[in-house]
């Protein structure tokens, strides 16, 4: 697939322009059609709105507030009340308005008014709930209350319905995103097209997956949150797939490859690998569903099809891309370099060569070290309160979050979130009175009955966020209205909000075992061992309990909100929980599964363990660092999006990725695969027979083993042979000084008894070097380094893999022995 790709480059991208316009432009000509679904069956607040539905269907739907304060003098002045009651009455004859309350008609106006007569309220009823509400007419109600606005009178409006119109102009996130990433991508390639590669990428992916979203919000119920999920995840994915093929593709095209065989190769190792990826992230966002919980199910549908297209993207597209690039691919230093002095092996050198051999020297005290600081952040995980976000937390210039604090200011911080207590049977009275005397309660009226039905509305002392108001919800439920002896149900959006945080905490154990087993099934047949994915589950719930930690501690507690522009504190919306750890685990599989298959590739040749996960460690931990850099970059931008709840997504999936990247990949893991030894490839053979064979990324194939005068790096020859016919076993070991330090850049050749060249490798930084060996039996190994003097040995080499350390001394020729 890649090779058509790469020789009908045109037509690949024409395809993908294609369905990038077409899908545009249909969607842009349907429209949107989300809905926020909140089904939860066999709830007290789900009893209360369908009997206030069927009783009051007038009054079933969304309920929004008109509030006005004045500086001086008394809203009941003729003069405001001039301004206001026209307004009020051209929002009540709209089309889908059921109805306005205002103070300045009936009896019940007085208690619109603050006491000090400086702040009033009118209630605006709309037909339908706050999602089906059609935005033109929410803004048209905004518009009106607030042209009534003078020097003197301010008019905010607040509610759900108005909250949904309030969004920023959309695309600025995404923008801020992908400038941040082009600038880490630029200083890991050093060339504009390569930097322009993933970027492109991405867009494509995004792109198709947020118009084919909107599309789909037509026909199945998708919320307004998926879409800013979709492009939060789809860009992270789409630019980090592309990034490691791209990396792939760069290494095989410096080793004077050709460009088509290059990108063939990239995208049938690492391609292979971001199919898994993608495949991983698909299942962990599917693993939602077992929640069962409505509103995620078009989470789901939106942020799964956006990884799917941006992983077709990644292997399809780019081997497009790289067939119209070339060897631009490469900086203009590189292509100068390749062109004047021609290829040359590569070496891990530099940082990441040089902590992955400190790993290996002090795994404990890495391990302890990195164990420590997951241990600090995620302390503040134990307060985590589950809740929702209302008008409280938004930005303070928002008419929403002025008018809920002109309403604290005026009537009470209970006010903004009332309790509707539905009497379905019977007298209410004795109800009213009980729940007057109940602590926490500043005032309850009992509205008129209909059809049997009555409504009490309970205000609490308290904010709709506080702990004390959930308190209350509980001591109603579970004693006064008992104690009264009458049937009756506590809704409201307060009510609602509890709930649904309530059911979601009873799911989420189930969740985490689904997704936390399917990762380990999916890693024992990848990598054929009990304990890398048992670890790799255990540092999943790390890192989780980590960036939760820092949710709680940001958006709980309120520690850099202010500077963050994200209003006040509050409890962690309910929904996050399942969202994050669905995008942590996927994220989290994608950089075990780059990590671990480069260690597993290298035991499978090696059977030395501590070899294994330091050439792993330093060939893909850069690679993995900048990809997390990216993500962080990309999802802290969504906190610019304006919207709480992305906002928090942003943060936490932030956090998570860089603690996942930086701290378990980079040290904590490799640290543990030190100390764990050889069991970490530890598998019963039983078991080993029945699982199915999986390969994540296959060998790659730079060429015929034992090719006289080829140089290859060391770690190479394993795989070279491999494909030669496969060898009977490796010789494998460190090169070293007098001193026991290692000598890099050393040759070593395999010579058979009568004296041809079978292999030879150029020793590691680490000194490290690696020999395929085509059958068992004696054969002749010679090294040779700049200032020192040549060895050569006779080495006896049976089925399987031998360790032979040299040690090199200046003036010193070891003769064949």
């Amino acid at each position: 697939m890649a090779r058509w790709c790469y020789r009908h480059r045109l037509v690949v991208l024409l395809l993908w322009v294609g369905a990038l316009c077409g899908l545009g432009f249909s969607a842009s000509s349907a429209g949107t059609d989300y809905a926020n679904v909140f089904s939860l069956p066999d709830t007290d607040s789900k009893k209360a709105y369908d009997l206030m539905e069927e009783a009051f269907p007038a009054r079933a739907g969304d309920v929004d507030t008109v509030v006005w304060k004045v500086d001086e003098g008394s809203v009941r002045d003729a003069a405001v009340r001039a301004r206001i009651q026209p307004a009020l009455e051209e929002i009540a004859g709209m089309t889908g308005v059921g109805g306005v309350t205002g103070p300045y008609a009936g009896a019940g106006g007085a208690a619109q008014v603050s006491r000090d007569g400086r702040i009033a309220y009118a209630q605006v009823t709309f037909t339908d709930q706050a999602n089906a509400v059609p935005k033109e007419l929410v803004q048209d109600v905004v518009d009106t209350a607030r042209d009534a606005r003078r020097d003197g009178l301010d008019v905010e409006v607040g509610g759900q319905a108005v909250q949904r119109v309030q969004e920023p102009p959309t695309g600025l996130a995404e923008m801020v995103g992908l400038a941040a990433a082009a600038v880490v991508l630029f200083l890991a390639f050093g060339s504009l097209f390569a930097m322009l590669l993933p970027i492109g990428v991405a867009v494509f992916g995004v792109g198709t997956g947020l118009f084919s979203t909107q599309l789909l919000s037509h026909v199945t119920d998708i919320p307004d949150l998926a879409p800013l999920l979709s492009s939060l995840i789809g860009l992270g994915v789409g630019i980090d797939y592309a990034l490691f093929i791209v990396t792939r593709h760069r290494k095989g095209v410096l080793r004077g490859m050709d460009p088509e065989e290059s990108t063939v190769t990239a995208l049938d190792t690492s391609g292979r690998a971001v199919l898994f990826a993608g495949g991983t992230v698909c299942i962990a966002l599917a693993g939602m569903l077992v929640t069962n919980l409505r509103f995620l199910d078009g989470v789901v549908i939106g942020t799964s099809l956006t990884v799917v297209l941006s992983v077709l993207a990644a292997t399809t597209l780019l081997p497009a891309l790289l067939g119209l690039l070339g060897p631009r691919v490469l900086s203009r230093r590189q292509r100068r370099t390749l062109a004047a002095t021609g290829p040359e092996p590569e070496k891990a050198t530099g940082l990441a060569t040089r902590w992955s051999a400190a790993v290996q020297r002090r795994p404990w005290r890495v391990a302890v070290l990195a164990l420590a600081v997951m241990a600090v952040l995620a302390l503040p995980v134990l307060s985590l309160r589950l809740g929702a976000t209302d008008q409280g937390n938004d930005d303070t210039t928002t008419t929403t979050r002025q008018a809920y604090d002109l309403l604290a200011e005026g009537f009470g911080p209970g006010f903004n979130g009332p309790l509707q207590v539905v009497v379905p049977d019977g007298d209410a009275t004795a109800l009213v009175r009980d729940i007057g005397a109940t602590e926490g309660v500043a005032r309850v009226t009992a509205l008129p009955s209909a059809r049997g039905v009555t409504v009490v509305q309970v205000v609490p002392t308290t904010s709709p966020q506080s702990e004390e108001t959930d308190a209350l919800i509980d001591r109603l439920r579970d004693e006064v209205i008992p104690g009264a002896g009458v049937e009756a149900h506590v809704g409201g959006v307060t009510a609602v909000s509890k709930d649904f945080a309530t059911v979601t905490g009873d799911r989420l154990p189930l969740f985490v075992a689904t997704i936390i087993g399917l990762g380990f099934l999916l890693l024992l047949v990848a990598f054929r061992s009990l304990v890398v994915p048992l670890t790799a589950a255990v540092m999943n719930l790390v890192a989780a309990a980590a960036s939760f930690g820092v949710l709680v501690a940001v958006f709980q507690w309120g520690w850099g909100l202010d500077l963050l522009g994200l209003g006040k504190e509050g409890p962690i919306n309910a929904f996050l929980p399942v969202i994050m750890l669905s995008l942590l685990f996927g994220l989290s599989m994608d950089y075990q599964v780059f990590l671990v298959s480069r260690m597993h590739e290298e035991w499978v040749h090696t059977r030395d363990n501590a070899r294994a996960v330091r050439v792993g460690l330093a060939e893909t931990s850069r690679v993995i660092n900048s990809a997390a850099l990216i993500m962080v970059c990309v999802f802290l931008a969504f906190v610019l999006s304006g919207d709480s709840g992305a906002a928090m997504a942003g943060v936490g999936l932030a956090a998570a990725v860089a603690l996942d990247a930086f701290v378990l990949r980079t040290a904590l893991v490799p640290a543990a695969m030190h100390l764990l030894g050889t069991s970490n490839w530890w598998l019963p053979a039983w078991l080993d027979k029945r699982l199915p064979h999986l390969a994540v990324e296959p060998r790659e194939e730079p060429g015929e083993a034992g090719e006289a005068g080829k140089v290859v790096k060391a770690g190479e020859a394993g795989e070279t042979a491999a494909h030669a016919g496969g060898p009977a076993s490796v010789v494998h070991g460190q090169v070293r000084d007098p001193a026991g330090g290692p000598v890099e850049g050393a040759a070593v050749t395999l010579m058979s008894a009568g004296g041809r060249q079978l292999d030879r490798v150029v020793s590691l930084a680490d000194g490290s070097y690696v020999l395929s060996v085509p059958a068992p039996g004696t054969y002749l190994l010679a090294t040779t380094a700049h200032a020192y003097a040549s060895r050569a040995r006779q080495v006896l080499v049976a089925g399987e893999p031998l360790v032979v350390d040299v040690e090199l001394e200046p003036g010193e020729v070891d003769a064949p022995r």
